[in-house]
């Protein structure tokens, strides 16, 4: 399982080391751009990665696929990926997501794989949208704010993103005690009406 990341705009891929080892490469001896994608994918899947690559730049909605990969040594293959956009600057600017290597999964068991594999990345998508709320609440930042502060202590600490945000969320009710007036000031945003 690996990561990758599209821009929408500049039409620039990132992937992950386990991306680029799915393709053949050691993770920074190409930089990944559409038509480097396109040469990896099986002949009889091209037709079909250009179509989604168009829709998605062109609806500007998430990458999402099962096809194969042939790598530089002419193996095949056979992906999933899992997207999801994101934005930047208040802006849909790309999608996000896993890229899942199925011909590692053996057994009789791929569906449960899967679904394991699925969870997991909800779990991690999880604790950064909580950290994320929890920023944009105590700073009254916006959620893209939120998300590049957190970025940029995952860098200060040389950490992956979703521990630190996973860490984030365990140690806050621990170590950061409200006071009963924001409490109560809180209850009455949760018990109001809110408008349609």
């Amino acid at each position: 399982m690996g990561s990758y990341r599209y821009w929408f705009d500049d039409d620039v891929w990132e992937w992950s080391p386990e991306v680029a080892a799915m393709h053949g490469y050691q993770h920074g001896d190409v930089i990944p751009t559409t038509g480097l994608l396109r040469s990896h994918k099986h002949p009889e899947d091209r037709a079909t990665f250009d179509a989604l690559v168009d829709t998605m730049r062109s609806t500007r909605t998430h990458f999402s696929s099962r096809h194969r990969i042939v790598d530089t040594a002419g193996r095949v293959h056979s992906v999933a990926v899992l997207g999801r956009t994101f934005t930047y600057d208040g802006q849909v600017a790309g999608s996000e997501g896993y890229y899942l290597d199925l011909g590692v999964i053996v057994g009789d068991s791929v569906r449960t794989r899967v679904s394991s594999h699925v969870e997991s990345f909800q779990r991690q998508r999880s604790s950064i949208e909580q950290a994320k709320g929890m920023l944009m609440l105590v700073y009254n930042i916006d959620e893209d704010q939120a998300f590049d502060l957190l970025r940029w202590r995952s860098q200060q600490e040389n950490r992956k993103l979703r521990e630190l945000c996973h860490d984030l969320v365990a140690s806050a009710p621990v170590r950061v005690h409200l006071p009963e007036s924001v409490r109560r000031d809180f209850d009455v945003v949760v018990l109001s009406p809110f408008d349609e």
